[in-house]
């Protein structure tokens, strides 16, 4: 991811394990009992991407529980924060990170910036999320970014929405759309990652090039896109860049009640690319302890149930239970496009190179 409406979240494409096994309930409120374990008032250091956010009472729940003040430092998007993470190694700015996605994994674990734990939570959560088989980057959350769409637009025109990516590119569906530049946009780098996962690397280029003779509009960013651009919120493009979890936002956030979202996503024929977001201990922190807690924390119950009306991504956690609007309005692709962390950290630059010399100019 994360997330609001106004800054959503981050996302690899795997099966829907964590998903079909999630049930419905109501946001937490409190947090289950905890043993506390550090005596003596202590700072814990939490580095995140500047969509973080949780519950003030579940923040709470762990200060309480292990005598310590959560300090959390938004440092940038997810590659901003890598980065500094990076330039500090050794001696690091903070004791956790989360953040990192399977975009940037590759990286991070290339640097060797985290510390091995072998988390108990892990138990709980699938082998398809574990992309580290050290357990440096452990995974918390999950989130599809795909194709969505205004409803209202295609029942006035009278017009069948678009089903897959190849739709985009008919003649009727010219001049709809707009997506983010993935050399800017965290989404626009992950639709990117969907259409190579979908036509691979030697069509991606082609396909992109049908767009932009679709008259595809680029913007930098996903707020441009979303809020701006977008016919759903007064702009003149009913296609849109987004998140799997946008139709739901936009019901939680009406300004007035309403029974269901305007917009819905394009989900077939592998229109999606899903993000996970991992944490880990950074090397060097002098409280490993804490950390560790902290880590187990995120992994449980209760961080996990917190985190989709907060950050509006899905927990990796089994045993968590999703929100009953969040699991109501939520459109989860069968099958995502998939492209390895491996493969994208080998080959980012190139691709956005290429994409931007076939698309931009």
């Amino acid at each position: 991811m994360p997330k609001k409406l106004t800054f959503l979240f981050n996302l690899l494409a795997i099966g829907l394990t964590a998903c079909a096994q999630a049930t419905v309930a109501p946001t937490p409120t409190a947090a289950p009992p905890i043993t506390p374990a550090v005596s003596g008032s202590q700072t814990l250091v939490v580095m995140t991407h500047d969509s973080f956010a949780a519950s003030a009472d579940v923040l709470l729940a762990f200060e309480s529980a292990y005598n310590v003040v959560v300090k959390i430092l938004p440092s940038g998007d997810a590659g901003t924060a890598l980065n500094k993470a990076i330039l500090s190694k050794g001696n690091p700015i903070a004791d956790v990170f989360y953040g990192v996605d399977n975009t940037f994994l590759s990286r991070a674990l290339s640097e060797d910036i985290f510390e091995q734990y072998n988390s108990p939570m892990l138990a709980n959560i699938p082998e398809a999320f574990k992309l580290d088989p050290q357990n440096r980057a452990l995974p918390v959350d999950y989130g599809d970014v795909c194709p969505n769409y205004d409803k209202t637009y295609f029942t006035q025109k009278g017009l069948q929405p678009p089903r897959t990516l190849e739709d985009l590119i008919k003649p009727e569906y010219k001049g709809l759309l707009v997506v983010e530049n993935p050399a800017t946009s965290s989404p626009g780098l992950a639709f990117l990652l969907a259409t190579i996962g979908r036509f691979g690397t030697d069509g991606y280029l082609n396909y992109w090039k049908s767009l932009v003779a679709n008259d595809v509009l680029v913007v930098n960013d996903w707020e441009s896109a979303y809020n701006t651009e977008f016919t759903a919120h007064g702009g003149t493009r009913p296609i849109v860049i987004s998140y799997g979890s946008s139709p739901p936002a936009e019901v939680i956030f009406a300004s007035t009640p309403i029974p269901e979202p305007p917009t819905a996503v394009i989900t077939a024929g592998k229109s999606c690319f899903r993000q996970i977001e991992f944490v880990g201990i950074l090397k060097g922190t002098k409280n490993r302890d804490l950390a560790e807690k902290w880590v187990d924390y995120m992994l449980d119950v209760t961080f996990q149930q917190d985190m989709p009306l907060q950050m509006f991504v899905f927990p990796v956690n089994q045993k968590a239970k999703l929100p009953n609007q969040f699991a109501q309005f939520t459109t989860i692709p069968v099958d995502t496009a998939q492209v390895s962390p491996d493969v994208i950290a080998a080959n980012r630059d190139a691709w956005l190179q290429a994409w931007t010399e076939a698309v931009l100019h």
